[in-house]
Order: C-alpha cells, then sequence, then structure tokens
C-alpha cells in the first residue's frame, strides 16, 4: 500500500473498514488488530498498572488522516470523548497538507529536577560552593541510570537559584538538568534528585526538602510551525483573505486576553491530550507544563502565534513544553498505548513531541477559522448531535435519524431527542 496519509473517503468507511486499512498502513497483527477492536486492556494487567482497580474505562480511539510532518506522512491516532476534535484536526491537516504540510523542531530531551534547601546561613556562599562542585554533581547523578547514558543521556548541567526573603528565610533551589532520551523521565530525574542529597547537604551545609521534578520541562520544548496560501483557506461565502484576517484577530483576542487564552489553549490541548491519551502518555504532567509556559512572563497567554507574511500567507507556530516517552511507563505496559505508538510510527520521544505539536496547531487552527467565520456551534453541534441521540435512548439506525432531526430543527436537546423518539408531536 502506498503509505500516504491522504485518504479520501476515510469518513465514509464503516469502524471495520477503517481499522483493516489502518491495520495494514502500520503492519499489525491478528493481536494488535484485535486491540483496535476493544480487546484492550484486561483486568489483570490493569490491576498490576493502580491500584483498588474495580474495572476498566474506555474510550473512543479515532484515526487522523492527512497528516504531513517534515515531509513524512502520519496516520494519528487520537483518543478523545468530544466530537468535532478528530475531525477539525484532520481537515486542518489536509489544508496544511496542501500548502506544504507543517514543519516541526525541537530541543533536547532535557528534563528539570529540583532540589529545595533550607537552613541556609548564607545561600549566596552556597550557590558559589554548589556550582564549584558542578562536575562532582553531574558524575554522581550519571550513576543512577547508566542504561540511559549508554544511549547518550544523561546529567547535563547543574543551576542554582536564591531565593533571599522567603516565609522560611533564605532558600536555595538546585536545578539539576538531565537528557532522559526517549523516555518521559519523572522516575530517572526524581531517583537522581535524591542520590545526590547527601552530597548537596555537605557542600551547603544545609537542609535538602524537596526533591522533584518539574513539570515545566522549558528545557524540552517541540515546535510547529505551517504556512497557508489564503485562497486554501476560502469557504462558502468567505474569501481566503477574510478568513486570514479574522483567524488573526482571532488570535489577538487571545493574545491580550487570558479569559480568551485559556479557551484558545484549551483547543491546542484538544488535540494534543488526544494523541497523548492514546499513547500512554501523562496528559497531566504536558498540561501543567503547557499552561505553565502560557504564563513564563508574568500573563497567561497564548501557545500558538497567527499572522500574515509579506505575500499575504496566514503563518501558524505553536511552542510549549512536551516531555514525552516511548520507553517505559504505559507506552510498555498498555496494548493499546502499543498499538497507537505502532501507527503513529514514530521513532524517538522527540518525533513524538514534534507530532503532538503538530496536531495541536492543526486542531487550534481548526477551531479558531470556525469561531471566526461561521461560529463554533454549527459543526460542532451537527456532531454533537449523534452524543444527544444515543443519550436519550436511540439505538442502531435510529441514532443518526434521531440526530439529522435535531439538526435540521437548530433544536440539539436532550428533551427533543426523546420526543422524537417516542413520537411525540413537534415543540
Amino acid at each position: 500500500m502506498d503509505k500516504t496519509s491522504r485518504l479520501p473517503g476515510f469518513y465514509d468507511l464503516t469502524i471495520e473498514e477503517r481499522a483493516a486499512l489502518v491495520a495494514k498502513w502500520a503492519g499489525l497483527d491478528d493481536g494488535e488488530q484485535a486491540v483496535l477492536y476493544g480487546a484492550g486492556l484486561e483486568l489483570e494487567r490493569a490491576g498490576q498498572m493502580i491500584e483498588n482497580v474495580a474495572g476498566t474505562h474506555a474510550l473512543p480511539l479515532g484515526i487522523a488522516p492527512n497528516f504531513a510532518i517534515n515531509g513524512r506522512d502520519y496516520l494519528v491516532p487520537m483518543v478523545i470523548e468530544e466530537p468535532s476534535v478528530v475531525a477539525a484536526a484532520s481537515y486542518m491537516a489536509r489544508i496544511v497538507r496542501e500548502a506544504g504540510g507543517f514543519q516541526t523542531s525541537s530541543t533536547e530531551p532535557v528534563m528539570i529536577s529540583q532540589m529545595q534547601i533550607l537552613d541556609l546561613s548564607d545561600p549566596w556562599a552556597a550557590r558559589f560552593d554548589l556550582l564549584a562542585q558542578k562536575q562532582r554533581l553531574l558524575e554522581l547523578a550519571n550513576q543512577v541510570d547508566p542504561v540511559v547514558v549508554s544511549f547518550g543521556g544523561g546529567a547535563r548541567d547543574v543551576e542554582v537559584r536564591v531565593f533571599p526573603d522567603t516565609a522560611l528565610g533564605p532558600m536555595l533551589v538546585v536545578h539539576l538538568l538531565f537528557d532522559t532520551r526517549d523516555a518521559m523521565g519523572a522516575n530517572t530525574v526524581n531517583t537522581a534528585a535524591e542520590a545526590l542529597t547527601p552530597l548537596v547537604e555537605e557542600i551547603t551545609g544545609g537542609r535538602v526538602h524537596l526533591r522533584i521534578l518539574s513539570n515545566l520541562a522549558d528545557r524540552r520544548l517541540a515546535r510547529a510551525k505551517c504556512v497557508i496560501p489564503p485562497q486554501r483557506l476560502a469557504f462558502d461565502q468567505y474569501t481566503g483573505e477574510e478568513v486570514a484576517q479574522r483567524i488573526v484577530e482571532a488570535y489577538t483576542f487571545a493574545a491580550v486576553d487570558p479569559y480568551r487564552a485559556a479557551t484558545h489553549n484549551k483547543g491546542i490541548m484538544n488535540g494534543i491530550d488526544a494523541v497523548a491519551l492514546a499513547c500512554g502518555q501523562d496528559w497531566r504532567a504536558i498540561e501543567a507544563g503547557a499552561h505553565a509556559y502560557a504564563a513564563r512572563d508574568g500573563r497567561y497567554t497564548s501557545l500558538s502565534t497567527w499572522s500574515l507574511d509579506r505575500e499575504g500567507n496566514l503563518v501558524g507556530t505553536l511552542e510549549l513544553p512536551l516531555a514525552v516517552g516511548t520507553v517505559g511507563g504505559a507506552t510498555r505496559v498498555h496494548p493499546g498505548a502499543r498499538v497507537a505508538l505502532k501507527i503513529l510510527g514514530v521513532q524517538s520521544a522527540r518525533e513524538l513531541g514534534e507530532v503532538m505539536a503538530a496536531v495541536g496547531l492543526a486542531q487550534n487552527l481548526g477551531a479558531v477559522r470556525a469561531l471566526a467565520t461561521e461560529g463554533i456551534q454549527r459543526g460542532h453541534m451537527a456532531l454533537h448531535a449523534r452524543q444527544v441521540a444515543i443519550a436519550a435512548g436511540a439505538t442502531g439506525d435510529q441514532v443518526q435519524a434521531v440526530a439529522a432531526r435535531l439538526v435540521s430543527e437548530g433544536k440539539v436537546r436532550l428533551d427533543r431527542a426523546q420526543e422524537i423518539l417516542s413520537g411525540a408531536s413537534e415543540s
């Protein structure tokens, strides 16, 4: 099969046909394909993953086609319960694809582990002494995970921050910067910080208290960019130039107002979190890092930017911390995560982060484009109507029939769906 993610008519296939196409694309065996059909996490394995297990919980796994990133095609697995997210990401990926695709990049996978040092008589002198012993600290940290070091990772630097006046008195915070390669790395950096405790206390004469990674992983950034000629944005009564200008105007709202930025960034994370869930990533850590990064300058603002270049092209960029991994954790334990990563076909944690950034930018474009033109509800409610129909008790062919009626009437409400199902007269 030609490895193109441009799959016309993918939406119109049956679930079985889609699963078979994806299985052929990714080279899934029968067991892996069975995971797509719902034979995912077994109770016994679930009970080994977390505490007090009483069952498992399933969410829909959708596939977003059309993604072209750095000249390579991807089918992107997305796990989410919200309608319109997969559709919007796929459609925007098609538009960007026709304009040359997404360009992405990332920094080295460096995590930060923090150490809080208290009971210091002279924090500035303690800082000097720690930095003078930096090489000794790095060598000790590298003994924690020789496997990561053998793959080119390991401790990279030590930074020391002084907080001279806190409620506890002078406080020192040590940052151990650790390259975790293809692991997310939380356990590695936490263990390294704990291993450094005796030496840090010896050097500073203080007391090491908290030792924990920071989810503001601002040394581990993923970036995505797209450039779209305006003619590719035209639809219905809207010219491409008009759509591009409206998108820039909508972005400006998010750039200056944190109330709007919170929802704007939530749209970005709709795409990123969906890929994170599919691929067994710590989406809570990703969310924390993203929103902290959005406020890194002291004011919460948009994670993405949208502007017009000299030729009138719409230019979108996205940069955020993405601490993700392709080894360890749920990526090895959860069968669904393993299959999702195989479908995605990424070769490293950095590549996974870059794909997620591209998906976030695509989802952002879809949401802002809708908001700036026809309004968010037109497309979203058409897809949401199916959930309303199911909630009202529709089954089988009834679901689409009731949903279509709700949309045509402009009354996507549970009570109206119940009336339609019961055969009641129109309200």
